[in-house]
């Protein structure tokens, strides 16, 4: 975490007004393990927003809904695969869709 404290330092000495945006990137496997990791990175670096990733397998990131409730960081996009194209702008409807999949009728 100094590390970082660092680099935000180096970086706003070097560019006015830096960082513009600081993006927590987080597995979506990890679970509760996410809302710490949340926690403590937003101590540190004045986190903006979050990129979710590994959302195209079994994972379905529900723990984004209390990073969002407790922390108030916008997910700004998420990983649906391993190519770079797989990193898509964060679609609130269709993530909410993703979690109750096979649990509601969607007509």
């Amino acid at each position: 975490m100094n590390e970082l404290a660092k680099m935000k330092r180096v970086i706003s000495r070097e560019i006015p007004n830096a960082p513009h945006e600081v993006l927590l990137v987080l597995d979506s496997t990890t679970g509760q393990n996410a809302l710490n990791q949340a926690k403590l990175f937003k101590e540190t670096t004045d986190v903006t927003g979050i990129v979710l990733t590994k959302l195209d397998g079994t994972a379905r990131g529900g723990i984004v809904l209390a990073i969002r409730n407790e922390l108030h960081l916008p997910v700004k996009y998420v990983g649906l695969g391993e190519q770079v194209d797989d990193l898509r702008p964060f679609e609130p409807t269709e993530f909410v869709y993703g979690l109750f999949k096979g649990l509601i009728d969607v007509k």
